[in-house]
């Protein structure tokens, strides 16, 4: 029996889109000897769909196309395609989260998921009822047990233990007489939980005595990615199970394996890859796939001869082609000669424009009505943030109105520390379209720019691209003369394991101090920036998850509340 993995970049809601391309895939595995073909879970409207599932209309297109999908499938193979289902339109939350059988050209069984995981961005309970029973099926001899995401990870992958004690949906198909594992999922991306999934995948196979194949969905939808991995785990006599069959991370690809598995080779582990590579390759992905598929082609960036700016100018170029990339530099009476320089000398590595808007003019213009403001209305007059965050506005204005001329998408550029303590400005360096670097920390932004200019054909470029000065020179935001990052804010290593801690693993300000030894009065402050901001984070753009707990749907903290956590 040969079985077909296709790592699948489905459109949400493009019902008909994503059905035509399911046959063009499934016809091209089945002439290339498939028996058994899978698709990853929802792949028919794209995962997750969310409020669409309740949209008048939404499931009955979806299960009209699955009916039309039987007459183009290939004959020759059984096809697994994922679909919303529901029996019983009249009756409220009935809706099914499936897998579609077909075979001969007609669709001859279905699978419901068991597992609905309802955490992180997860809320499965609000649009699914739960399947009640296993599924097994015969192709080319082979007893196949169909289990879908959660149904294999329980939220191993998340929490480490099981959040669903007694249910064990796969041991259920091994009972059933399944001699094959297949696994359709669709789990987002995150840095920290993929070497996790493959062991759960090692587990299994162990454990179970069975090979498992499991098939992720690939592509960015909204702040998802999903890198598409495709495995195959065989179990070993008296040995570690081995994966015999993989894909490559973040692209369309069919991954093909043959059973039962003669000679058991190692196939190249994705997971050995450098964790900054795999990182880069998420971000350029959910760039490429939010703009590809929200209609934007073009997007401009405010370059500051910073590192943030530099990086998302990078992620953007490798995601859009330096072709439909702009820069545009504002400085101020407060920007250094070499930030200017340092942005005009990276967009000349990445082979994209730079015109610079000097800013001075509108600010002294605005301070100087602001001061006559402030002076009748009996406020103070002394210069404060107040003025600092007026530079920043005046460049957020710029840039929407250059956005809103020319049709790019602005990309904003702040990451996941600063975005955390505050330490960017409402309506001015928060303006955009996407967040790209929101949740990746500061340490980790040092590390892409280190990776793009060790391999600069990343970006396509022949030269490393980020100026050495904007690696090297203190992080600024220079908004006033002489100001550095660090003079109100610890050492980045420290304010990123404290955010790591805090908003990732939800450590109390107590076991963080005592873990990491750093000052319990640095972790109370730091904390207390975190919490207040909140109402901050709720007016980002839309940011690309990549880490375990993102700011977003993912984190769903309130603004008006008073809840300290305790210090010791």
């Amino acid at each position: 029996m040969k079985l077909a993995l296709i790592q699948f970049n489905p459109v949400v809601g493009d019902i008909p889109g994503n059905a035509r391309r399911i046959a063009e895939r499934a016809n091209d595995a089945a002439a290339n000897g498939a028996d058994c073909i899978v698709f990853p879970e929802l792949a028919l409207v794209g995962y997750p769909p969310r409020d669409l599932l309740v949209q008048d209309g939404f499931l009955d297109d979806a299960m009209c196309a699955a009916h039309d999908l039987a007459p183009i499938l290939p004959r020759s193979a059984t096809v697994l395609v994922g679909a919303p289902w529901n029996d019983s339109p009249d009756i409220h939350h009935s809706a099914t989260n499936s897998v579609i059988v077909y075979q001969h050209g007609k669709a001859t069984d279905r699978y419901d998921k068991r597992l609905l995981p309802t955490y992180d961005v997860f809320d499965e309970h609000r649009y699914f009822r739960p399947g009640n029973k296993p599924l097994v099926i015969d192709v080319a001899s082979t007893t196949i047990g169909i289990a879908i995401c959660e149904d294999l990870w329980k939220g191993i992958d998340v929490f480490g233990v099981s959040p669903y004690p007694g249910s064990d949906p796969v041991r259920e198909l091994i009972e059933a007489g399944a001699e094959l594992i297949v696994s359709p999922s669709g789990s987002p991306f995150a840095l920290t939980k993929q070497t996790r999934q493959r062991d759960i995948l090692l587990h299994h196979a162990r454990e179970l005595g069975v090979p498992i194949a499991s098939i992720n969905q690939v592509g960015g939808n909204d702040d998802l990615v999903f890198d598409g991995f495709a495995a195959v785990i065989a179990p070993q006599n008296n040995a570690d199970p081995l994966l015999v069959a993989t894909g490559e991370l973040f692209t369309e690809q069919t991954v093909y394996c043959e059973f039962p598995i003669a000679e058991q080779h190692p196939a190249p582990d994705p997971f050995t890859t450098n964790p900054t590579r795999r990182l880069f390759n998420a971000l350029v992905l959910g760039v490429r796939d939010y703009c590809t598929k929200t209609g934007f082609t073009r997007a401009v960036i405010g370059l500051s001869g910073g590192i943030d700016s530099a990086v998302c100018a990078c992620i953007a170029v490798a995601a859009l082609g330096a072709d439909n990339v702009l820069g545009i530099a504002m400085p101020s009476r407060y920007s250094s000669d070499h930030s200017v320089a340092d942005a005009i000398e990276l967009a000349a590595n990445l082979h994209f424009p730079c015109p610079t808007a000097p800013i001075s003019a509108p600010h002294d213009v605005l301070e100087r009505e602001l001061h006559q403001l402030f002076e009748t209305m009996g406020a103070p007059t002394e210069r404060d943030t107040t003025e600092e965050n007026v530079q920043a506005r005046i460049r957020g204005l710029m840039l929407m109105a250059v956005s809103n001329k020319t049709g790019r998408i602005l990309l904003s550029t702040g990451n996941k520390s600063e975005t955390a303590v505050g330490y960017s400005t409402l309506y001015g360096d928060m303006n955009g379209g996407l967040a790209v670097l929101s949740d990746i920390t500061k340490r980790q932004v040092y590390d892409i720019a280190r990776l793009v200019n060790g391999t600069p054909a990343l970006v396509a470029s022949s030269a490393p691209p980020v100026p050495e000065s904007t690696i090297t020179k203190p992080p600024s935001a220079e908004l006033r003369p002489d100001q550095k990052d660090q003079d109100s804010l610890p050492p980045y290593d420290t304010l990123d394991e404290i955010i790591e801690r805090y908003v990732d693993r939800h450590q109390p300000p107590r076991t963080i101090a005592r873990e990491s030894g750093i000052d319990p009065k640095l972790v109370a402050r730091i904390i207390r920036m975190i919490d207040v901001n909140e109402y901050k984070r709720k007016q980002l753009p839309i940011g690309i998850k990549v880490s375990a707990t993102a700011f977003g749907r993912g984190r769903r903290r309130p603004i008006a509340q008073r809840y300290a956590p305790p210090t010791e």
